[in-house]
């Protein structure tokens, strides 16, 4: 029986995969697309029994010939771009594939653990797993928003484990290959190893210079509810967050400083590290006005109810360990 992994070679399917062989399970089919071919390095210190290409793979769950073999699958894959314009690309990568996975796993009686998205919330103030707060921005934000509601119509029928995880702003190991789409603390890390000084917002609606709050979750701490839930079989829908807005300010003073720690240099506060022109604002961009989440925060007690325990890292602790790794 094997454990799938699709978005194997992506951000956090890559650390799931890694999770499972550190748990002693190698039986694994690592599913992507790997028109990017890099991504791979993302598993070259995991063990995986094969390799598909997402269109192999839906290609055999389609002809039956994964039937009867399959332990669970950790659904990751999807296109993360929330710039992406294309929406016939974004409904069939993201929506269509989750629904064949979906469907196979109910009819096999597999678990299901899959990626949804804080993205659904839109613009609104109230982070919490209910159909009233949820009002998404862009395509990609609709496209985990309209799974997430078929899910919801099916799991009072479903006999297996289905749930589904809304990530907030995750960080950390194996996200290098993302681009612009990488997380903001892989960001400031390159820009102040390159010039000394990381860039941050100017201040937008009623948000000071660099004052947008978001809800930062280390990806360990994600792999570890991952685990948990694989484990324990539970179901819904659950937010994955710290369940605490911290400022984009603290996001850059946390990496500057675990920089500075390499160096042998003391902290500094946000204060200082803007006297002495180590954070510096940029305009806020037209192209993401109206379109961005300037606040999020998670609401866990979904989560909690359901019998998660675990303590969430703040950014000084997971950027501190994020920040080593990349200075390897």
């Amino acid at each position: 029986m094997y454990y799938v992994v699709t978005g194997a070679c992506g951000f956090i399917g890559a650390n799931l995969v890694k999770a499972l062989n550190e748990r002693g399970v190698t039986d694994i089919i690592a599913v992507d697309n790997l028109t990017h071919a890099d991504k791979f390095l993302n598993l070259t210190d995991c063990e995986i029994a094969d390799y598909l290409d997402k269109n192999e793979f839906l290609e055999l769950v389609e002809h039956g010939r994964l039937d009867g073999s399959v332990e669970a699958i950790l659904h990751q894959g999807a296109c993360s771009d929330t710039m992406e314009t294309d929406g016939r690309y974004m409904m069939a990568n993201n929506y269509r594939y989750s629904l064949s996975m979906l469907d196979f796993c109910t009819e096999q009686d597999a678990p299901l653990l899959y990626a949804s998205s804080a993205s659904v919330y839109g613009g609104g103030g109230v982070f919490r797993e209910a159909r009233e707060f949820e009002a998404p921005l862009n395509v990609y934000g609709y496209s985990k928003f309209l799974f997430d509601q078929i899910v919801r119509r099916r799991l009072p029928d479903a006999q297996s484990q289905v749930a589904g995880f809304r990530y907030f702003n995750v960080y950390g190991p194996r996200e290098q290959h993302k681009g612009r789409m990488a997380s903001v603390a892989f960001h400031h890390f390159n820009q102040y190893r390159a010039s000394g000084k990381v860039k941050l917002f100017e201040g937008y609606g009623d948000y000071g210079n660099g004052e947008q709050r978001r809800d930062f979750i280390y990806v360990g701490d994600v792999v570890k509810a991952n685990m948990e839930f694989l484990e324990s079989r539970r179901s819904g829908i659950f937010n994955l967050g710290t369940g605490r807005a911290q400022s984009f300010n603290e996001l850059a003073a946390a990496t500057v400083n675990a920089c500075r720690a390499l160096e042998d240099k003391p902290a500094q506060p946000v204060a200082e590290l803007v006297a002495q022109g180590i954070i510096e604002y940029i305009p806020f961009p037209e192209a993401l006005k109206g379109k961005y989440q300037s606040f999020t925060e998670a609401d866990l007690a979904n989560l909690r109810h359901a019998g998660y325990r675990k303590s969430f890292a703040p950014v000084e602790e997971g950027v501190a360990e994020y920040v080593k790794w990349l200075a390897r």
